[in-house]
């Protein structure tokens, strides 16, 4: 196992196209480290250059107490698993697992060990002398995964290993890797597009946008305390609602805050802002509920559309003040809105989030918030 430390990692092209503008990223021995981002982010590249399969234009790259800038991928103690399975189709699995190990001269003996031990991690012991083609996506997968595996490294790195499988696949095989880290304890970096995968497998995750990291922490602290709007808005599906406001006054209760539409939010708790600011207002759709009927208090939307996805509904409401429409969630046993139905939302308390004008987290309301 060992430490990773990236200091002003850089990576331009010889076009001048800078990909990764200094990233300053410590991941800890033993942890599952997930990189998510939109495509083009920079996420994969990092990857490749951690494997030794870019190189590096700048900064520092440390894997244990060695910098490795310019030791060669098969010296760093890593293994990486790509999104293509990348298996010989004309070796057995068993084959395929133990080629590495061939490559590098180690006995018959110590190579058997070390596939015998992967197959039975990764439970696939009866495929060992069956050839890919007889195998399912998912044991294609785990076959690669068991590749990497034998060679023991300081290091998994994986590189959207799931985007191929099936959506039920998927969620299997979720479930393996996580159960594969707690055996195996060993460091892992798994780069995804899809949040999913990175909040139920990261231990931390950090958030590309642009060659940049925009936030690192715990899948929790990412969702409740966004450091930005980009973080707030990429996590979660439905995504965060984000309402155009501006700070009307400062009382006894707390920061008023005037949205678009004109309707009004108590805010209980002083933002550092000033009158006439203004701000963005981020909420959840699993905090806010619905009130049928005319609009006295709340935030007045119009239904659009329902999702009907068995144990919840997705609801969208288009409001006067958003140029998107508005998502909230209800119970899938709870009878529905209509298109076309008037009404009101509701934020639950301590869910609203405040976002200055460049989109930089103000304060979050750990306090009762409610509409007026």
């Amino acid at each position: 196992m060992a430490a990773l430390k990236l200091q002003q990692l850089r990576k331009t092209y010889d076009d001048g196209n800078e990909i990764i503008k200094g990233i300053d990223l410590d991941i800890r021995d033993g942890e599952f480290m997930v990189f998510v981002g939109p495509s083009g982010c920079g996420k994969s590249t990092t990857l490749r250059m951690i494997a030794g399969l870019e190189e590096i234009s700048g900064g520092s790259l440390h894997i244990g107490d060695r910098q490795v800038n310019e030791v060669p991928p098969a010296q760093r103690g890593v293994a990486m698993v790509f999104q293509s399975y990348a298996l010989y189709p004309h070796m057995t699995v068993r084959e395929n697992m133990g080629f590495a190990l061939k490559l590098a001269k180690h006995s018959k003996a110590a190579i058997d060990e070390a596939v015998e031990r992967a197959a039975n991690i990764l439970q696939i012991s009866h495929l060992l002398d069956r050839k890919p083609k007889a195998l399912s996506g998912g044991q294609r997968q785990r076959v690669a995964i068991g590749r990497a595996i034998v060679r023991t490294p300081q290091v998994f790195l994986f590189d959207e290993p799931l985007s191929n499988l099936d959506a039920a696949l998927r969620v299997q095989m979720r479930i393996e890797l996580a159960r594969l880290h707690e055996e195996l304890a060993t460091t892992m970096i798994y780069v995804t597009h899809d949040q999913v995968e990175a909040m139920t497998l990261g231990d931390r995750i950090a958030v590309y946008n642009a060659g940049r990291i925009e936030q690192v922490g715990t899948p929790l602290e990412l969702y409740e305390r966004p450091a930005n709007l980009f973080v707030a808005g990429f996590l979660g599906s439905p995504k965060m609602n984000f309402l155009p406001a501006s700070i009307a006054c400062h009382g006894e209760a707390g920061t008023v805050a005037l949205l678009a539409g004109g309707s009004k939010l108590v805010l209980n708790c002083k933002l550092d802002h000033p009158a006439g600011a203004a701000i963005t207002l981020g909420i959840r759709p699993e905090n806010l509920s619905w009130q049928a009927g005319p609009a006295d208090a709340g935030i007045p939307v119009r239904i659009e559309l329902v999702e009907h996805l068995g144990g919840e509904q997705i609801v969208y409401a288009s409001h006067a003040g958003c140029s998107e429409q508005l998502a909230f969630s209800i119970a899938g046993n709870t009878s529905a809105p209509k298109r076309g139905d008037l009404g009101s939302l509701h934020p639950a308390s301590q869910t609203v989030l405040a976002f200055d004008a460049q989109g930089v987290a103000i304060r979050h309301t750990h306090k009762a918030a409610c509409l007026v």
